[in-house]
């Protein structure tokens, strides 16, 4: 995913729902896109659909053990990860780092020292550390499907967040109609071209409700549609 210069995007993989909020606004303000999942299943999902630039990893999460989450990342990604857990043992924090972490985080903690930590990661790794100042303009929260725009919920149907969720996936680019559809449509055969641009008008508008200004939803004539790559 090609963001904005300087805005990175943080995998947040945190099943608690007040912990997983607390990092992703403190993430928001410090102009990085926060992406919350609560499950390891979801985890696969997002690295295949979208880039991400660093992930904050819970240990404990419902349906699988963090280190053989983070083991199944590492088999195909040197993304930088970051432990979170509440287990303090030295064992645990020489397994995670072994593991191939980049820094781990025992709960509780201060969400400026993880953002801390991301930058510094982030940093060490190579990427650039993010301006200060500047807010994102679309964050998702993958748990709840819910789709931030300027830092307030888009009241979103389903077709509607699933074409959102893959124009903020790959800003810039153009998708047809025929691909939206592919996206978000679980029978796209039974749907026509113009259902799209319907939906598309609909999500104009509902951006339009947080900001009247709103033009990051783009049409390319005889192509389709992007969204704006800056403001």
């Amino acid at each position: 995913m090609n963001l904005p210069a300087g805005q990175k995007t943080i995998l947040i993989i945190e099943d608690e729902p007040a912990i997983a909020d607390n990092i992703a606004f403190a993430v928001s303000t410090e102009s990085m896109v926060p992406v919350v999942v609560g499950t390891a299943g979801e985890v696969q999902d997002i690295l295949d659909t979208r880039s991400v630039d660093l992930i904050v990893l819970d240990v404990g999460l419902p349906d699988a053990n963090g280190f053989d989450v983070c083991r199944r990342i590492r088999a195909t990604s040197n993304v930088p990860i970051i432990f979170l857990t509440a287990r303090q043992e030295e064992v645990d924090r020489i397994v995670g780092l072994e593991l191939g972490a980049d820094d781990y985080v025992t709960k509780p903690f201060s969400p400026r020292e993880l953002t801390a930590r991301i930058r510094a990661v982030l940093r060490r790794t190579g990427g650039t550390e993010p301006k200060p100042g500047a807010t994102p303009l679309f964050s998702i929260d993958q748990t709840r499907k819910t789709i931030f725009y300027e830092g307030r919920p888009l009241d979103l149907a389903r077709y509607e967040f699933r074409m959102l969720e893959l124009l903020i996936g790959h800003p810039g680019q153009v998708f047809s109609r025929d691909q939206l559809m592919t996206h978000a449509w679980e029978e796209p055969d039974a749907s026509c071209d113009r259902t799209v641009d319907t939906h598309i008008k609909t999500l104009r508008a509902k951006l339009r409700q947080i900001d009247p200004e709103s033009d990051c939803l783009q049409t390319r004539r005889g192509w389709g549609y992007c969204l704006k790559v800056d403001r």
